[in-house]
Parts: structure tokens; C-alpha cells; sequence
């Protein structure tokens, strides 16, 4: 989308004064005053202007550039810059009107960005969801050297030009809303290096690596080339959409805080009564996701209703309805009372369980009503089905509610608005669907919106905390990770820069999901030139797919960096499986990082190590380390021909190097899973 040139620029001089003008030029957000320039290189500027403008560069440390805008409207150049240092001032003239940035630092520049767990603020998302030490942090955030750029979020069809942030000096404000993990890292380099240290950070929390693909590189890929042919063609199926939503009153959601979620009315609270009618409505099996459904991709509000037998022994009794979790949020209700919500978005994952009065079991027909809102990602009532049951509490006695229930979308949440439709189902089904929508979570939409705009800035590098959203499929993840990597690079065209990204933490995802085979895609990933891994198996939090130990993930991130491209003496990779020997009932395994040793806690191996003979029956494993192996035994296999590590969704790491990082699960068989 080509946007208007046309826009007010206000210019900012130290004593303070500040003057408006009118002009038609664009220069994206990142070059502001406060920004830090990639050191020692041929820093890129850019813009649009008027075809045929003139445009003169000019840097305090004595650079400068000129060129002139094309038949286009683009315009760019490059200035060389210095050795890390500064404060400079950097004065970019376009035709008559002069633009200067101040309190520029040149030093190392990096890009920070994922999902959810790159995007976690160190002030957290409370209640639940917090950064260990945070407060310390917070109180001692202010640093001249480190600088802070966060991408506000943004999705788009194509590429765009800009993007929305600022540049923010370290402060006890700016720490307390800028990445953990991002800051951890830049807080290290800055401090080894002891040189202005800038972090751009981009991410949205819960969506998948394809995501921030672009379409060149992910029509690559056999599994998303039908997909991105759609969404070269969904333009007329959006326009019919906005055109239908247009009709209906709106709720601006934006720049409200975490309270904006409670008491929310979209006309939908008859939905709740006992003897509402109900028929219009269409049948949903539960427990699942929507998305896995014929709703689709759709983010609102959608009540769930089903009517229940209740046995007559059971009336006038206190019973307890479980629902499992909900994403997001939800308001429950029985026989149109309400007897429970929770109406923030930080409790996607908790099980809901609430007290049903006895004064509300007077018949032998109940009817439930749930009200569930999701503002992103996955939404419904979703998990384990055994979950979802009533139950006579002083007995335990249980009725299973998985199966059918009744739902209906009452309001349509884009782009920090609802549309609001109202409990009327012959209006919500008018509604046009369509064959691919336009979202945060679909395949190139991050990348256009929030990678996009960023290149060609001059960076050192990329750090990347991404994978949760990709365990459904991780084989998969084994081509798109590498393919991602390809992609920046090849749009920066700078050579291959420094990669470094985090392996996800343990986590219970359900029986369904082997986050082992997403961890062990991300290792997979370590055979791209300059690519590092920091893992966490041994930070995780299996209830909390958060975890709140973000100073250890950027830390291990920095050890990379600083080792790598700093050539600083740091030993920056826990061990990483390498080979295997089989020596009679042992299997004698090999390590790389391990120079000086391996390191078990506990000692004896824990339960963590598994070990299987030609029947590909796994037992339980005994561990002995021997300097920089490791030595597997398990009672009852005599000749063993494989071994695993960690080989689940939550299990801990006990298995370290002498700098006390952690050794990634690891499996040396190839076995079907």
C-alpha cells in the first residue's frame, strides 16, 4: 500500500523550541533523534519525496551524502560511520526543509523478535505472568548507552514502508515496558563491550513462525504455496467484509489498559437466560479451538450454550462446573445466573472451575451459557475433555459435558475494535466468510508489517524466542526456520549476520502436542552458518509456557554474541549431542561444548535418560558421566541401540556443561514418532 506522502514533521532543537511545517517527504520512524547507527559500516538512509528532490545526508562525524529522489518517489544513500561513541547529530535536508536528529550513538545494533516470549515487558503481564528480579531491574534501568525501539504491532498484505515506535533512552520507564529477554541480552553486550548497544524489537505474542515470512521465501515451501496464492487473491473477499462490518456499531478498544475487558456489552446478555431460543444456532463439538472449526480465524466475542439432565438426587445440591481452559477470557453462566468470569487476557491457559450455588439446581434441566472472548490467536473452550464435566460435590459424581453445544458470534474484534452484531443469529450468519483472512497469524502478515518497514537499517544481527505457536507441526519447522533465516538475510543483503534464537522452554502442551521434535527442529536449525542456540530446558515452567526467567535466556543469547562476533573468551553453548558408541550393555555418548567436563544434577541421571534396544522399547536409563561422555546403562537391555534425553513436554534439564549451561534434548535414533 502506497501511503501519502504528505505529513507534519516536528523538529525538536535542545533549547527546547519547536516548530511544525507542512511538507511532502516521508522518512521512516527508526531515524529519530535518541537512534543508534550500526558502527564501523555503511549505515543506509532512506525516504520518499517529491521525483526529483534533492536530498543532502550530514553526520557530526564528518560524513556526508547526497542524491536524489526517483521518478518513484523513494530516495536513498548511505553514510559511513565511525567507531562505536558519540553523542552526534545527524541532519538529513529534503529540497528546503532540513530534519536534525540529536543524541545519536553510534555503537551495535541488533533486531530482538518472536512470539510471545520475546515480547513479554519486563514490568510482566501481571497477575500471573511476571520477570523474576524485575523490580531491581526496573529501578536501575537508566543507561545513556542502551537504547530501545519497539515496533508497535502491525500486520498488512504487503510490504510496508514504515512502521510505528520511537526511540526510547534506557530508563526505569522504558525498562519497565521493553522486552525482558531483548534487554537482558543488550544490557550484557553493553556492559562486556562497553559501547552504545541499540535493540529493535519486533514481535506479537502467539503467532507462528510463517508469520513473519515473506511471500518469495514461504511460496518456497510446498506446504504454504497454495495459501499464499489466496492471499495474493483475498483483496475482494476482505472488501466484501469491511463493506458487511460497516453496518454495525463499533467498541474502540485501543490504548485502554488490562480493565478495558471487564463488563463488556455487546447487546448479547439474553444469550445467558434459562429459556432463550436457542435453535437458530449452530452446533460446535468441545473441546477445541474455533480455529479448528468452521468459525476459522475469527477473534470476538462467541457464546456456547447446552442443556443439561440433571439426575433428581442431584437437585438443590452444590455441584461444580469445570470448563478446562478457556482462550481468553470468559463470563459463565447457570440457568442465567452468573457464577463466574475471568475478564483479563492473561488467563488463556487456566482451567476454570466454579461453584454452582444449590439455589440455582432447582429442575432437572440446567442450562449453561459461556460467553467466551479471544482478542488473539487461539480462541474457545479447549484442552483435555475429561475436563469439561458437572460435578455433585459432596459425592464427586461427574457428568461429562464434552460433545455438543450450541454457539453464536456475537461481536467481531479487528484491529482493536469490536463490531458489534447483538444475540440475533439470522444477522451473524449473513456474515461473508472467508477462504483466508488477514491476521497477525497468517503466513507473511508480520513480515510485511513489522520486518518490512526495518529493512535495509543497518543491523549487527537478529536474536529470535519463537516456536510455541509451531508445535502442532514441528516437523515442518525443520525447513521453515532455516527459510526464515534465508529470507532476512537475503532482504538485508548483508551476508550472512549473526542468528542467534532460543529454544522453548518445557511446557505441558497436552497429550497431543511432542514439543521435543519443535526443540529438536530448532537444533536442527544450528547446521545454518552463523546460527546459535540458547536453550532453556532447565529454566522452564511446565504450567506456564511464560517462564519467568528472562535474565538467564538473554544472557545465554549475549554469551553467543560476545563470543562469536566480539571474540570474547565466553563459552556460550550448553553440550550438544554428537555421537554414539555401543560397548557391550552400555551406550557411551559423545558431546560437543563439553571441554571441560559434563555436569549431572542429580548425579545419578534422574529419570530424564531413556534407553531402548533393537525393539525400540524405551526404559528408564541409568547416567554416569566420564569426563566428556556419558555412559547409559538401563536393566534388561543388553545390547542398546538408542538413547533419548528429555524426551518430553516437560522434563527438566540435568545435564550440564562446566559453565553450567544445559545440554539440549537430544534423541540419537531416527524412529518413526
Amino acid at each position: 500500500m502506497i501511503r501519502q506522502l504528505f505529513i507534519f514533521f516536528v523538529i525538536t532543537t535542545l533549547c527546547s523550541s519547536v516548530f511544525a511545517q507542512t511538507t511532502s517527504f516521508e522518512i521512516p520512524a527508526f531515524f529519530s533523534s535518541n537512534m543508534v547507527l550500526q558502527q564501523k559500516t555503511k549505515v543506509p538512509f532512506w525516504g520518499k519525496a517529491l521525483p526529483g528532490t534533492k536530498i543532502w545526508v550530514k553526520a557530526s562525524w564528518k560524513a556526508t551524502a547526497q542524491t536524489e529522489t526517483g521518478t518513484d518517489s523513494t530516495w536513498r544513500t548511505s553514510l559511513q560511520t565511525p567507531s562505536a561513541g558519540g553523542p552526534y547529530q545527524v541532519t538529513i535536508k529534503i529540497g528546503d526543509t532540513t530534519v536534525t536528529y540529536k543524541h545519536v550513538l553510534v555503537g551495535e545494533v541488533w533486531l530482538c523478535s518472536g512470539q510471545s516470549n520475546m515480547e513479554m515487558p519486563m514490568e510482566g503481564w501481571p497477575p500471573k505472568d511476571t520477570i523474576w528480579g524485575a523490580q531491581e531491574e526496573i529501578k536501575n534501568g537508566a543507561s545513556n548507552n542502551l537504547r530501545f525501539f519497539t515496533v508497535k504491532r502491525a500486520f498488512a498484505d504487503s510490504p510496508q514502508f514504515d512502521c510505528s515506535g520511537e526511540w526510547q533512552v534506557s530508563s526505569p520507564e522504558a525498562v519497565a515496558q521493553f522486552s525482558a529477554t531483548a534487554f537482558y541480552f543488550g544490557k550484557k553486550l553493553a556492559k562486556e563491550l562497553k559501547i552504545p548497544v541499540g535493540l529493535i524489537h519486533s514481535s506479537w505474542g502467539g503467532t507462528p513462525i510463517e508469520a513473519w515470512t515473506n511471500k518469495k521465501y514461504l511460496g518456497q515451501v510446498q506446504e504454504f504455496k497454495d495459501i499464499v496464492k489466496k492471499l495474493d487473491n483475498a483483496g475482494e473477499e476482505r472488501k466484501r467484509l469491511e463493506d458487511w462490518l460497516a453496518q454495525f456499531s463499533t467498541l474502540d478498544m485501543r490504548g485502554a489498559d488490562e480493565s478495558k475487558w471487564q463488563h463488556l456489552s455487546f447487546r448479547d446478555l439474553g444469550c445467558a437466560a434459562y429459556n432463550y431460543n436457542d435453535s437458530q444456532w449452530r452446533i460446535m463439538h468441545l473441546p477445541t479451538l474455533w480455529e479448528e472449526t468452521e468459525v476459522g480465524n475469527f477473534d470476538g466475542a462467541v457464546w456456547f450454550r447446552k442443556k443439561v439432565s440433571l439426575p433428581e438426587h442431584w437437585l438443590h445440591k452444590e455441584l461444580t462446573l469445570e470448563l478446562g481452559p478457556i482462550d481468553d477470557m470468559d463470563e459463565t453462566f447457570v440457568n442465567g445466573k452468573k457464577i463466574g468470569e475471568h475478564e483479563s487476557s492473561n488467563w488463556w491457559d487456566k482451567d476454570r472451575v466454579y461453584d454452582v450455588s444449590s439455589d440455582l439446581v432447582r429442575s432437572s434441566t440446567m442450562v449453561i451459557a459461556v460467553r467466551v472472548i479471544d482478542n488473539q490467536g487461539g480462541g474457545g473452550i479447549y484442552g483435555d475433555k475429561n475436563k469439561l464435566k458437572l460435578v455433585l460435590k459432596e459425592t464427586g459424581e461427574s457428568i461429562p459435558l464434552a460433545g455438543e453445544w450450541k454457539y453464536l458470534p456475537t461481536a467481531e474484534y479487528r484491529q482493536g475494535r469490536f463490531y458489534i452484531f447483538g444475540g440475533k443469529a439470522e444477522i451473524e450468519y449473513t456474515r461473508p466468510w472467508l477462504s483466508v483472512d488477514l491476521s497477525p497469524y497468517m503466513p507473511t502478515a508480520l513480515y510485511n508489517g513489522m520486518i518490512a518497514p526495518l529493512v535495509p537499517f543497518a543491523i549487527k544481527g537478529a536474536i529470535w524466542y519463537q516456536g510455541e505457536s509451531n508445535t502442532a507441526k514441528p516437523e515442518l519447522y525443520r525447513t521453515l526456520l532455516p527459510n526464515m533465516i534465508e529470507n532476512w538475510r537475503g532482504e538485508w543483503n548483508e551476508g550472512e549476520f549473526p542468528f542467534y534464537f532460543v529454544q522453548i522452554a518445557p511446557f505441558n502442551y497436552g497429550d497431543n502436542t511432542r514439543s521435543q521434535l519443535l526443540r529438536e527442529a530448532q537444533m536442527m536449525a544450528l547446521k545454518v552458518p552463523h546460527t546459535g542456540m540458547a536453550v532453556t530446558l532447565d529454566i522452564g515452567n511446565p504450567d506456564n509456557v511464560h517462564p519467568g526467567d528472562k535474565k538467564d535466556v538473554g544472557e545465554r543469547l549475549a554469551r553467543w554474541a560476545l563470543a562469536k562476533d566480539y571474540k570474547k573468551k565466553e563459552i556460550f553453548s550448553g553440550p550438544l549431542y554428537k555421537s554414539m558408541e555401543v560397548n557391550g550393555d552400555k551406550l557411551i555418548l559423545s558431546f560437543d561444548y563439553a571441554e571441560k567436563g559434563l555436569i549431572l544434577k542429580p548425579k545419578d541421571g534422574g529419570a530424564e535418560f531413556l534407553l531402548a534396544g533393537e525393539n525400540k522399547i524405551f526404559k528408564t536409563a541409568k547416567a554416569v558421566v566420564s569426563g566428556k561422555q556419558l555412559i547409559l546403562t538401563a536393566e534388561g537391555i543388553e545390547h542398546p541401540a538408542a538413547a533419548r534425553y528429555a524426551w518430553d513436554n516437560t522434563s527438566s534439564g540435568i545435564l550440564f556443561n562446566s559453565a553450567n549451561l544445559p545440554a539440549s534434548s537430544f534423541r540419537t535414533d531416527d524412529w518413526n514418532e
